[in-house]
C-alpha cells in the first residue's frame, strides 16, 4: 500500500515536469505562460517556439504519462487501480505542476500517453476521431475535448475493468473543466481555428 502511494506521488512529480515551460526558458528566456494563449502545452509551444520544440514537447508529455502508468503497473502488484492512479496523478501534475506555481497545461498529450498504456486500441480510436474533428473544423480544443469524452464510452464498449472506465471518466471531466474557456468561445463563435486569424485569445488543446 505504501509503495503504491509513493509511486502515485512520484507520478505526480513526473507529470509536473513542464517541458513547454522548460523549453521556452532554455530557448527564448521567456515564460511561455505569458505568451500566445498562456497555456503550457504543445499547441502553444508550436505558436511561440515553432515546430521542432512543439514536437519535442508533445512527445515528452506523452512519454511522462506512459512512464507513470508503467511504474504503477510494475509496483501495483496486479491491481488495476494503481496504474490508473499513477496516470491520473501524472495528468494532474501536468495541469497543476508543483514546480511552476501549479499553473500548467491542459493535459491532453499526457492523457494520450497514460491512456495508450491503459488501453491502446480504444485510445487510438478516440485519437482518430479527434483528428477527424480537428481536420474538419480546425478547432484543436474541440477535437481534444471529443477525444477525452469518447474515452469512457469506448472503454466501456471494449469491456475494460471498472478502474479504467472510472479513470477515463475522470479524464473526460478534467478535460471539460480545463477547456471551459474554450467552450464559451466555441459557443460564442470566437474560438480561433488552427492556422486561422485571431478573433480573440488564441486557443489551445
Amino acid at each position: 500500500m505504501l509503495n503504491s502511494i509513493i509511486t502515485i506521488v512520484i507520478s505526480y512529480l513526473l507529470g509536473s515536469i513542464s517541458f513547454s515551460i522548460l523549453f521556452a526558458r532554455w530557448l527564448r528566456k521567456i515564460d511561455i505562460r505569458e505568451h500566445g494563449s498562456g497555456n503550457a502545452g504543445a499547441t502553444n509551444t508550436l505558436r511561440v517556439l515553432g515546430k521542432g520544440p512543439a514536437i519535442a514537447v508533445f512527445l515528452l508529455d506523452i512519454a511522462k504519462g506512459s512512464v507513470a502508468v508503467w511504474l504503477g503497473s510494475w509496483i501495483g502488484g496486479g491491481s488495476d487501480w494503481v496504474p490508473v492512479g499513477c496516470g491520473l496523478a501524472a495528468i494532474a501534475g501536468h495541469n497543476w505542476p508543483i514546480y511552476f506555481r501549479f499553473k500548467g497545461g491542459k493535459g491532453i498529450a499526457t492523457t494520450i500517453g497514460a491512456l495508450a498504456v491503459w488501453a491502446f486500441v480504444p485510445t487510438l480510436i478516440a485519437g482518430i476521431i479527434a483528428i477527424i474533428v480537428i481536420t474538419l473544423t480546425r478547432f484543436v480544443s474541440l477535437g481534444s475535448m471529443i477525444f477525452a469524452i469518447a474515452l469512457p464510452f469506448l472503454f466501456y464498449l471494449f469491456g475494460l475493468e471498472a478502474a479504467y472506465i472510472w479513470g477515463a471518466l475522470t479524464v473526460a471531466l478534467l478535460a471539460v473543466v480545463r477547456h471551459k474557456r474554450n467552450i464559451v468561445k466555441l459557443i460564442n463563435g470566437t474560438e480561433n481555428k488552427l492556422g486561422g486569424s485571431k478573433k480573440g485569445e488564441p486557443h489551445d488543446a
